[in-house]
C-alpha cells in the first residue's frame, strides 16, 4: 500500500504577509486585554493612554472595535468600585485630589521663586568675580587687543595694496589683449586684400 503524501500548497507572499499581520494583530490585542486585567487587579486607574502604554501598542489600537468596548467596561467597573471604596475611605476623594493639586501648584510657584533667587545670586557672584579682576589684568587684555588690532590693520593695508597691484595688472593685460586683437584683425584684412588682388 502506498503511503499518501499530503503536500501543503505553497502560499503566495501576500498570503504569508497576511497571516503574519493577523498573528501580530492577535498578539497586540491579547496584550491590550491582559493590560486591562492587570490594571483592574492592581487597582490602577484605567485610561486609554495608560492601557496603550502598559500593552506597548499604539494609542489608536485601543480605540479599535472590540477593544474600546472592553476598556470602557473596565473603566465603568473601576469607577463604580472607586465610588464604593470612597465611601469606605479607601479611595482618595475628589476634594482631596483638588487639595493635592493646589498644593502641587503652590510647590511649583515656590520652586520658581527659589529658582529666580538662585539665578540672581549667580549673577551677583559672577559680578563679584569680574570686580575681583585687577586693573593690571584689564590693562594687559586691552594691550593684547590693541596689538591684535594693529596686526589686522597692517594685514588689511597689505591686502589692499596687493589688490590694487592686481587690478593694475588686469588693466594692462586687458589693454595688451585689445591691442593684439586689433593687430590680428589688421593682419587678416591685409592678407585678404592681397589674396583678392
Amino acid at each position: 500500500m502506498l503511503a499518501e503524501t499530503s503536500e501543503k500548497p505553497s502560499r503566495t507572499p501576500a498570503e504569508v504577509l497576511k497571516a503574519a499581520r493577523q498573528r501580530d494583530s492577535a498578539d497586540k490585542r491579547g496584550r491590550v486585554l491582559k493590560a486591562v486585567q492587570d490594571m483592574l487587579r492592581d487597582n490602577r486607574r484605567i485610561t486609554f493612554a495608560a492601557v496603550a502604554r502598559e500593552a506597548d501598542v499604539s494609542s489608536w489600537l485601543v480605540y479599535a472595535p472590540g477593544l474600546r468596548e472592553r476598556i470602557d467596561q473596565a473603566r465603568t467597573r473601576q469607577a463604580a468600585q472607586g465610588h464604593q471604596d470612597q465611601q469606605s475611605g479607601r479611595k482618595v476623594s475628589t476634594a482631596s485630589e483638588q487639595t493635592d493639586l493646589l498644593l502641587a501648584r503652590q510647590e511649583i510657584k515656590r520652586l520658581r521663586t527659589e529658582n529666580g533667587h538662585l539665578r540672581q545670586q549667580a549673577l551677583v557672584h559672577l559680578g563679584q568675580q569680574v570686580d575681583q579682576l585687577g586693573n593690571h589684568d584689564l590693562v594687559d587684555r586691552i594691550n593684547e587687543l590693541a596689538e591684535e588690532n594693529l596686526r589686522l590693520s597692517t594685514a588689511e593695508r597689505q591686502a589692499t595694496a596687493e589688490n590694487t597691484q592686481l587690478r593694475q595688472q588686469i588693466t594692462e593685460l586687458e589693454d595688451d589683449l585689445a591691442a593684439a586683437r586689433t593687430s590680428l584683425r589688421r593682419m587678416i584684412r591685409e592678407k585678404n586684400g592681397r589674396e583678392n588682388t
